[in-house]
């Protein structure tokens, strides 16, 4: 599962089921721009949050204006038994759609634009029915690729607490506390939980180099943003 080049990685690393009368224009939305994805299984709706993660929004926008995911195929779909653990935070499973940077093969699609700068700190919490960003294990990594949390993926978010110490032994330049990157999520599906459900429901496989991959290739057929 750590075969793709923007994988998720788990350490390093309301949406509800929508059926109807939740926004689902940008005029309704106010300062929050929408985005709708038709798919090959149906159409998603998501509202963005620009105010959590102004740089991340951006540059969604971006390449949806771009037009880069349109024909791109969702290329990773992971479902795992979520652990019993006493801190959430170290949640070491998480489930999700993956799309945003490969075509049918699958082959990958090389970025339009540059990494940006990892914004977990204070973005949403990675809670089912968001869309978060994709990188590998340098934070500050992600372009284009993106996952739904299909599962409130706690395991996923930003961290920060304070460091156990021994008496005696803390270095005077250590800082007293701990702090882990999550996955910035930016984002809440607000129409067509569904057939994002449905997408995760494929089964899955190994072709090639990549692992998790769905039997059925689901394309966004095109993305833009709701007038």
């Amino acid at each position: 599962m750590h075969t793709l080049r923007y994988t998720i990685l788990t350490l390093a690393l309301l949406v509800f089921t929508m059926a109807g009368g939740l926004t689902s224009s940008a005029d309704a939305a106010g300062p929050n721009p929408v985005v709708v994805m038709e798919t090959s299984m149906g159409r998603i709706i998501m509202m963005l949050y620009p105010k959590a993660a102004p740089k991340t929004v951006e540059n969604f926008l971006k390449y949806v204006d771009a037009g880069f995911y349109d024909k791109t195929i969702f290329h990773r779909s992971i479902t795992m038994e979520m652990m019993k653990v006493a801190e959430p935070r170290l949640q070491p499973s998480y489930n999700i759609v993956q799309g945003g940077g490969f075509t049918a093969g699958p082959r990958p699609k090389r970025p339009l634009f540059p990494p940006i700068k990892d914004e977990s700190e204070f973005s949403l919490k990675n809670e089912v029915g968001t869309i978060a960003m994709a990188r590998t294990s340098d934070p500050d990594s992600a372009t284009s690729q993106f996952f739904f949390n299909m599962t409130d993926n706690t395991g996923l978010d930003y961290v920060a607490y304070k460091r156990t110490i021994i008496v005696g032994y803390k270095d005077e330049d250590q800082d007293d506390m701990v702090r882990r990157p999550g996955y910035t999520a930016f984002g809440k599906v607000i129409r067509g939980w569904d057939t994002v459900e449905k997408i995760h429901q494929i089964e899955t496989q190994t072709k090639g180099r990549y692992k998790n991959t769905p039997v059925k290739d689901v394309y966004i057929v095109k993305a833009y943003r709701a007038k």
